[in-house]
């Protein structure tokens, strides 16, 4: 029997995407395909004017999950969720037939206070959840990946944030929370709880929680090494630091990590399935 497994993905694809938005490799000599999905927001997206949000601005619509994994849904085994990090992208959140908030865009007509990023990501997060869990024809594993952490100190990804000192994993009193990260990874606990109270059939619903663990890791990030043209401590044209990436993984050691906790899981929730 071929096994079906589906990883939805939260990462940049050209502007331009056409088939891009999902992409298959099948694993011949193991009966499985792979099938990775770009469901940048979880819920269905739109470009038209809606409201008083004008045409070309991306709207949200918070209360239905995306399409583009809710149709093959009855036909995979597994599907693994990575989210969240879009959320911090410019949007208009739609909810209740109505533009309710946004996110690097403004208008005197929403309601005060407008809905927030976070809350916006908190409502899609259940939405696209609920939606899997309660799907009458499946009966797969759905995991969700948590919230991956970054490891910025002193500023953002473009004002001077850096992780480039950083060349082992930390200590416990070394680690620098992050409120957003936080409250970020605390939607999607919220999410996974409220959405297993609409499980049908024999379909699981199951964590990996990596936001915790990987504080540990911001020796695992590109940091400066993100643009090839300057180093480390050389500074760009406006006398400032390179834009640096410590919200990536590149180094040898987390990702593979992920990766030997995602076939852990598998291994166990596939057997007792089997069983």
């Amino acid at each position: 029997m071929e096994a079906l497994m589906c990883i939805l993905w939260q990462t940049e694809v050209p502007e331009n995407r056409g088939s891009k938005k999902m992409q298959k490799w099948y694993f011949r000599a193991h009966s499985v395909t792979v099938i990775r999905i770009w469901s940048a927001w979880l819920v269905n997206v739109s470009i038209d004017a809606f409201d008083f949000a004008p045409a070309d601005l991306v709207k949200l619509h918070l209360e239905q999950a995306d399409t583009a994994f809710m149709d093959v849904l009855p036909r995979l085994d597994v599907m693994v969720i990575s989210c969240g990090h879009w959320f911090a992208k410019k949007a208009a959140f739609v909810r209740g037939g109505r533009v309710v908030g946004g996110q690097l865009w403004g208008d005197r007509r929403l309601p005060s206070p407008p809905l927030s990023s976070s809350d916006a990501f908190s409502i899609a997060m259940e939405t696209a959840l609920t939606a899997i869990a309660g799907h009458a024809q499946f009966k797969g594993l759905t995991i969700l990946r948590t919230y991956s952490p970054d490891h910025y100190e002193g500023g953002a990804w473009n004002t001077g944030g850096s992780c480039a000192d950083k060349v082992r994993p930390l200590n416990t009193s070394e680690i620098v929370h992050n409120p957003y990260t936080d409250l970020m990874r605390r939607h999607q606990l919220e999410a996974f709880t409220a959405a297993q109270l609409h499980i049908k059939n024999s379909s699981k619903l199951r964590l990996l929680d990596v936001t915790p663990v990987f504080a540990f890791r911001p020796d695992g990030h590109p940091g400066p090494y993100r643009s090839r043209g300057l180093k480390v401590n050389e500074f760009g044209v406006h006398g400032k630091l390179p834009p640096q990436d410590c919200l990536h993984w590149c180094m040898p050691g987390p990702i593979d990590t992920w990766n030997d906790l995602l076939l852990e899981l598998l291994k166990r929730e596939l057997l007792t399935m089997s069983a």
